[in-house]
């Protein structure tokens, strides 16, 4: 137990102006979205060429069931690394989740059989999983309070960006022409996991979250910290106004107290993150980890050229966040986040009817899962945002990473499998039916965010959720 502080470091955050700082941490950690984007893009575009006896030979299912094994890692990965983060800091996290999530890219390259390529997807999901806890708790912690949502937006949003990089790698890597099928997919593994690299040197500029520092009894780090930021502006601010915030500081707190914040003091708020997780994961994993499956069974489009109908579904999805992310620090949370899943929901029904009627062509297909995804990709960026965002800080990374797990447990890891194994069956009615349980679920989360929803567009963290090591 520390002595009580006394501090106005969190208003310092939130009143800075847009500066350089803010772009590291941009860079920083939105690089990595970029790069998993771009791996498990090529992991989706590469699953019609899995396919072919002159290399892996996989069944539809098992190639939901690579799916799956990713999102279980990620699960795990979350749920380990996300109580790691809060007790010993984000920073030092970023570095050994990003080195697991390297190690299970590079190792896919070298996959030999189905259950080698199983266990390496499980590794790399472990990394990510460690990634969405440790990130989404830097951003909120770092970026001012009038910005948090849109920058929070645009970040995960952005692992659309390396989508659409990956979308275009395919028709390189995966063209017989240049390189033998059994080849260009293990080269573009490789490939991304040497990218990864490159994040590294960026996150050594990254300072450790002075919240956290404050909550952990490390007062002069976190004022260092924050006077560094302040001198790199080149001008002098005026003096914070607010009142200042007292801390307690304690090292952490046991899993029996954290269970009573989340499920007693904070129970609309857990049930919010839940339906709100498990819904777009559902929505999100079944459509895109077998996308490819669909356009090869029923379109008839080469496993080949896969990777060019994922361009203008990735261009969707990254610009959603990007063009409405203002909206849900202006508008407000409960509104956008109702608005884009429930957009998104009856888009995917209509499309599901569609498609089941056989009223589209592979591109037709492609061009509403591009507009779907447009509002489904700020809906799912907004599930991080809120579950971050509206519990207290020193439990932020392990509240990310148990809403992560059991959203991605309950709606992520069962629907590459079930859709692998509608798709295999080759009946359009069974796959239109799996649609709509889709659009069920977002729909279910549309009125949990209209019952449960919190206000905390430009509000301090420390407003939003009283820190439980504040002293009163």
């Amino acid at each position: 137990m520390h002595d009580t502080v006394r501090t106005q470091i969190p208003e310092r955050l939130d009143r800075l102006p847009w500066c350089r700082f803010h772009w590291l941490v941009v860079l920083a950690l939105g690089v990595t979205w970029i790069l998993d984007g771009l791996e498990v893009t090529f992991k989706g575009a590469v699953s019609g060429v899995l396919q072919l006896p002159e290399t892996m030979g996989f069944s539809p299912v098992e190639i939901g069931l690579l799916g799956s094994g990713y999102l279980a890692g990620a699960v795990a990965g979350a749920l380990v690394f996300g109580r790691l983060t809060d007790r010993y800091g984000r920073k030092r996290l970023f570095f050994v989740t990003l080195a697991v999530y390297l190690a299970g890219v590079g190792l896919s390259a070298f996959s030999w059989d189905f259950w080698s390529f199983l266990a390496f997807r499980f590794v790399t999901g472990c990394g990510i999983g460690g990634e969405y806890a440790a990130i989404n708790s830097a951003i909120d912690e770092l970026i001012p309070a009038r910005h948090r949502g849109r920058v929070g937006l645009m970040i995960n949003g952005s692992f659309w960006l390396g989508a659409a990089l990956g979308s275009g790698a395919t028709v390189l890597l995966l063209d017989p022409a240049r390189f033998a099928p059994d080849l260009g997919w293990r080269l573009g593994f490789g490939i991304g996991a040497a990218l990864g690299l490159t994040v590294l040197f960026f996150r050594r500029f990254l300072p450790e979250s002075p919240r956290w520092l404050l909550t952990h009894g490390r007062a002069e780090e976190a004022e260092r910290i924050v006077a560094g930021i302040e001198r790199g502006l080149g001008r002098v601010l005026p003096p914070p106004t607010g009142p200042a915030i007292a801390f307690r500081p304690r090292s952490g707190f046991g899993l029996a107290h954290v269970a009573h914040v989340m499920l007693a003091r904070y129970r609309s708020r857990s049930a919010l993150c839940v339906m709100l997780m498990m819904s777009q994961a559902f929505l999100y994993n079944a459509i895109f980890f077998t996308y490819a499956l669909v356009l090869t069974r029923f379109y008839g489009v080469p496993a080949g050229e896969t990777g060019l109908y994922l361009l203008p579904f990735a261009i969707g999805n990254f610009l959603g966040p990007v063009v409405l992310g203002h909206w849900f620090d202006t508008v407000g949370r409960r509104p956008m986040i109702a608005l884009t899943y429930g957009t998104s929901a009856a888009l995917l029904a209509i499309t599901g009817w569609l498609f089941h009627e056989g009223l589209l062509t592979a591109g037709g297909q492609t061009a509403l899962w591009s507009v779907i995804f447009f509002f489904a990709s700020a809906a799912a960026s907004s599930a991080y945002l809120t579950a971050s965002e509206v519990f207290p800080l020193e439990i932020r990374a392990l509240a990310i990473a148990i809403f992560f797990a059991v959203g991605t447990g309950t709606g992520g890891v069962l629907a590459p499998w079930l859709f692998g194994a509608l798709i295999g069956t080759g009946s359009r009615g069974a796959l239109f039916a799996g649609y709509l349980v889709g659009a069920g679920l977002m729909l279910l989360a549309v009125g949990a965010v209209l019952a449960y929803g919190v206000r905390a567009e430009r509000k301090p963290l420390e407003e939003v959720a009283p820190p439980l090591t504040s002293a009163h």
